[in-house]
């Protein structure tokens, strides 16, 4: 028999004291700490309990007494279901502040290293419609939102068809999503469009569980040059189901004249992971090109590219000058991706040499080089802890300058011996996850000091940050 689970306690009259990770907030009730979504400092609430732990529980708002100071009005129709920008509920001045101080919070408390005064953060210029990349799902069992289950009728068939984000926690269950306010609004015509005419046309939309069903994702990326890529991905099996891809592919192609990318790619696999798939190009170019102070960058269906460009400029440039380049340095660039920051510093440097695991993304590097005519860079594809070793740099020479700017998980312990033995005279320290970056400042403070800390707030409504750390050889 199974066992019934204990009720936990509803809390009265609690206040919110400060922001948390992952887009949540914190109260205290004792010396229990409760981390909470869709809250802001200063608000008064009853909270129950949903996962208690020793040292910390998880809750939700049942009521709320008062409104903190600091609260804004979500503007998107989807907040509190889509599961992104969590932080509509706070003003802009406040994200960032909050940004900044998760920053050296995380700085000082994991790395536990010297620490100069950072520099006030950069926000972005653009708090909507800043994205130039959104991934939607289908799904033929859409959520149902609270309103609509509240209607107590039956969703049926079509009804039940959805374009749109998958629900947090949940793998099979996607949020249609009418306006989405994260990029350019011609990015929620297309899909509104499609959703649509795939509907009207019983075209089938994917069943995430029993994997059947043609239609996958829509990718929708932008350029800052006015480009225009869309990517339709689908299950296709039998010659069914590729007609019913291609009136999908011809639709898009009449009704929006903006694409300048039309792209489809046949995934039969049980995962949603395209990029070691073919890409197959309906109509138009089969790249997009992304500029920044003159230079050019080709972007294809699967390159990465940061997916805030004006932002991305900003953070480069900061990057650029945290290194103090003279024109006579050899820089290696790691995880250099398509090379845009490889490319982006290298009028400035003597040699750029830059390392990347991804080989579609080192070959873009290479004709990201070539279309600019820079003849001063080297590109290597594999694993970073294996190609940067000592045995590397001893072949190409001794960085004077290393910029690094690795994923979420920081970089290998590989990778930081490399660091170590190859002494160069700064390390630029580009991160995602302040965290991990504290770590790895703690790794390298035998031998390199904290000089300079530029926080830069590349998503804005959410509790995402950058952070660029200067780093200099101690004597």
């Amino acid at each position: 028999m199974a066992r019934k689970k204990r009720q936990l306690p509803l809390l009265e009259k609690v206040t919110i004291t400060d922001v948390a990770a992952e887009g949540k907030a914190i109260a205290k009730v004792d010396d229990l700490v409760i981390f909470v979504p869709h809250v802001v400092p200063g608000d008064v609430v009853d909270l129950q309990l949903r996962r208690k732990k020793k040292r910390y529980a998880e809750g939700v708002v049942m009521k709320f007494h008062e409104y903190g100071a600091e609260r804004a009005v979500p503007f998107c129709q989807h907040y509190g279901v889509c599961g992104g920008c969590k932080w509509q509920v706070l003003p802009y001045e406040a994200q960032i502040r909050y940004k900044q101080h998760q920053i050296m919070d995380n700085l000082s408390r994991i790395g536990k290293v010297e620490l100069p005064e950072p520099m006030p953060i950069m926000g972005s210029a653009k708090t909507t419609f800043y994205r130039n990349k959104l991934e939607f799902t289908f799904s033929d069992k859409r959520w149902l939102t609270q309103e609509e289950i509240n209607q107590d009728k039956e969703f049926s068939g079509n009804q039940k068809n959805g374009l749109g984000f998958h629900i947090p926690g949940a793998f099979d269950k996607v949020l249609d999503i009418e306006k989405c306010w994260l990029q350019n609004d011609i990015s929620n015509r297309i899909r509104n469009g499609v959703r649509e005419f795939a509907t009207a046309n019983d075209i089938s939309f994917f069943n995430l569980r029993e994997q059947v069903g043609v239609l996958r994702s829509l990718v929708v990326r932008t350029s800052s040059t006015g480009e225009l890529m869309v990517i339709l991905v689908c299950k296709v099996e039998d010659d069914d189901a590729r007609e019913q891809m291609m009136k999908v592919m011809e639709y898009m192609g009449n009704e929006f004249s903006e694409i300048t990318s039309l792209l489809y790619i046949i995934n039969n696999k049980m995962n949603d992971v395209y990029t070691d798939q073919d890409v197959f190009l309906y109509k138009g170019k089969d790249h997009m090109i992304e500029e920044m102070e003159g230079l050019q960058f080709k972007v294809g269906p699967k390159s990465f590219y940061q997916t805030n460009s004006e932002q991305a400029y900003e953070l480069y440039k900061v990057a650029r000058n945290f290194a103090q380049l003279t024109g006579e340095e050899l820089v290696y660039d790691l995880y250099t991706g398509t090379g845009t920051i490889a490319n982006f510093v290298s009028k400035q440097a003597k040699k750029v040499i830059g390392i990347e695991y991804v080989p579609e993304a080192i070959e873009d590097a290479k004709i990201n080089s070539e279309i600019n005519h820079i003849d001063n860079t080297l590109f290597y594809a594999g694993d970073m802890k294996d190609i940067l070793t000592q045995d590397f740099i001893n072949t190409h020479g001794q960085p004077d300058v290393i910029i690094t700017d690795p994923p979420r998980a920081g970089m290998h312990q590989d990778v930081i011996d490399v660091l170590l033995f190859a002494e160069p005279k700064r390390i630029v320290y580009v991160s995602c996850n302040p965290a991990t970056q504290a770590r790895d400042l703690q790794l390298l403070d035998n031998k390199y000091k904290v000089a300079a800390i530029q926080p830069v707030d590349m998503f804005p409504h959410t509790h995402h940050v950058e952070n660029v750390v200067l780093l200099e050889k101690r004597n």
